[in-house]
């Protein structure tokens, strides 16, 4: 797919057009273009003229600029734009926070040209004193630098499954695969991996190999063989492929999927019994007769204990659970009735309610909530008092007239930077659901954050809290809050957390997860939609959510619609 590379160069714009000072809302097209186009599963490649300037956010220069790219490869106005600023700016603004105004005056006071100059300035301490420069802006930079290079090598799961996808299903359509299936950390979800790896059965491994490194995503073959190949891809990701045979494939994809650490414990396991585990099968290491590896549970259950799930494989307590039948089960798309953070084009959405509904019906769902930005947020066209009342009685309308599908009424309201509330409580209890999120204030002090959201779940009309550290994965650190206290707030106040399935976010992170579950809190996971393909990211928070060993009974929308109102009422009739 060639959606990647068209996004990188539309951020690239919108970084240079800051670092020229040009339109502000200019550069928000080309920002907002570019996550719409990263983000789809469709490939801009196959698309035509008119067809690209349907995509939400593209206008009709947008979808000029993608299709002059996809037929010739490069952008002219891309090309020229590039030679206006110094190509070590560009850089620069890569580092979180390092906002085009800092870079461009590092660049011309200190001459600062790439990031490894600028950690050794600010190791020095040679950026203080320079205008707005102070010693805590020199740490917030070194923080930046330190993600960047905590991330290198590193694709987040939103990057890395569609390409696996793709690869699959051109395995699928052009070779002889029988089994197919991902392995190693992305079958784990974990939320950043450094590689895909594949693993197939075929009765003609050579002529799977063959298609497998003429694909066209491929860029690179870095070795091929008979029943493995690596290759790296035109994004610069390398993919592994291994078939192996059927008898062998469970025990195969037990070794690959890992973690290496859930491996090794269980060989340990193994052994004490008298048994033998590698890629090929379980064996007896007396008779070295093969038991089992057709099967993955084969593994489990000649060991002695139940199949463990691929996301809890990291040796957190999975085996223990496993050998004293603790094990969750796990939460499943399939058990998922609604979404309950969604943007319309009353906000910063790119449709309207209509649009949304028909969207949410399409994939099943029983219920939809509506949650526009409140009136801070004047960025996303935030939602006056007036616009909010309006909005909320045409959804009473609208759901007059729906079947099978009922729309929820509510907001994505702002904690401001004093902790109150974006609206007055008047007008939260007219809601059937209210979000209260952090959009601005990031680098307050520890506990000005975590008092902001704890105030917040105070509010009796507060149903959950979005996205609650902010984190977006290799590009902004999460703010510095006490999550165990804004945990145990959760649990006092019956507030809900939310799991936020964008790919970049995946807020809340696993662990938090697994802490919040032991202290019985409850949470929601929502896709934070802002267009109606992104949607589609909701197995990314049922991932991360059964890798914090969450099961249905945890999450408020696989309720019926009727138990998640019961649900939502409990806590005004609590607190008031």
């Amino acid at each position: 797919m060639q959606n990647q590379e068209v996004a990188k160069i539309f951020n690239d714009i919108a970084d240079i057009l800051e670092i020229k000072g040009d339109n502000p809302f200019r550069i928000r097209a080309y920002r907002r273009a570019a996550q719409h186009i990263d983000g789809m599963g469709k490939d801009v490649a196959g698309m035509s003229l008119d067809d690209l300037h349907k995509i939400p956010g593209i206008g009709a220069d947008l979808a000029g600029k993608i299709h002059e790219y996809v037929q010739t490869g490069g952008l002219e106005f891309y090309d020229a734009l590039k030679k206006e600023v110094p190509a070590g700016l560009i850089d620069l603004l890569s580092v979180p926070g390092l906002g085009p105004k800092t870079a461009k005056l590092l660049f011309d006071k200190l001459h600062i040209t790439d990031i490894d100059d600028l950690e050794r300035h600010a190791r020095d301490g040679r950026l203080k004193g320079l205008p707005g420069i102070q010693a805590k802006t020199e740490q917030n930079i070194l923080k930046g630098i330190a993600m960047i290079k905590r991330y290198t090598g590193r694709f987040s799961i939103g990057r890395m499954r569609p390409v696996a996808e793709e690869i699959m299903e051109g395995l699928r359509k052009g070779s002889p695969v029988k089994e197919l299936t991902v392995a190693g950390s992305l079958r784990r979800w974990k939320e950043t991996i450094r590689d895909i790896d594949i693993l197939a059965t075929s009765q003609d491994p050579q002529k799977v190999m063959s298609v497998f490194v003429h694909l066209p995503q491929v860029k690179e073959t870095l070795m091929k063989g008979p029943t493995k190949s690596s290759v790296v891809t035109n994004e610069g990701i390398q993919v592994d492929l291994r078939v192996v045979s059927g008898d062998s494939f469970g025990a195969a994809l037990a070794y690959f999927t890992g973690s290496k650490e859930h491996n090794i414990r269980l060989r340990e396991m193994a052994v004490r019994k008298g048994l033998k585990i590698n890629e090929y099968g379980i064996f007896d290491v007396t008779t070295e007769k093969k038991l089992g590896g057709k099967q993955e549970a084969d593994i489990y259950r000649i060991i002695g204990m139940p199949f463990i799930a691929p996301e809890l494989r990291e040796d957190t307590g999975e085996i223990e659970a496993a050998l004293e039948d603790r094990l969750p089960e796990l939460i499943e798309m399939k058990d998922i009735k609604g979404d309950l953070h969604v943007h319309s084009n009353y906000s910063d959405g790119s449709h309207d309610i209509q649009e949304l509904v028909d969207a949410a019906r399409s994939r099943g769902y029983r219920y939809l909530a509506i949650t526009d930005h409140s009136k801070g947020l004047a960025v996303a066209h935030g939602l006056s008092i007036e616009r909010m009342l309006a909005q909320n009685k045409k959804i009473r309308e609208i759901n007059k007239k729906l079947k099978g599908i009922t729309l929820l009424s509510g907001t994505e309201m702002d904690i401001r930077g004093d902790g109150t509330l974006d609206y007055p409580d008047e007008v939260l209890k007219q809601l059937d659901i209210v979000i209260a999120s952090i959009h601005s204030g990031f680098r307050q002090p520890k506990e000005q954050i975590t008092q902001r959201i704890i105030s917040a779940m105070q509010n009796p009309y507060v149903s959950l809290i979005a996205h609650p550290t902010g984190r977006l994965i290799g590009e902004r650190e999460a703010y510095e809050v006490d999550m165990d206290e804004v945990l145990k707030t959760a649990k006092q106040t019956g507030t809900s957390i939310e799991i936020n399935a964008y790919p970049l976010r995946l807020d809340l992170s696993d662990m938090y997860i697994r802490k919040a579950k032991e202290l019985g809190v409850s949470f929601a996971i929502n896709t934070d939609a802002h267009v109606n393909y992104q949607f589609d990211f909701m197995p990314y928070g049922v991932g991360n959510a059964r890798r914090g060993w969450l099961e249905k009974g945890d999450v408020l929308n696989t309720f019926t619609h009727a138990m998640l109102m019961k649900r939502l009422a409990m806590k005004k009739t609590v607190e008031q």
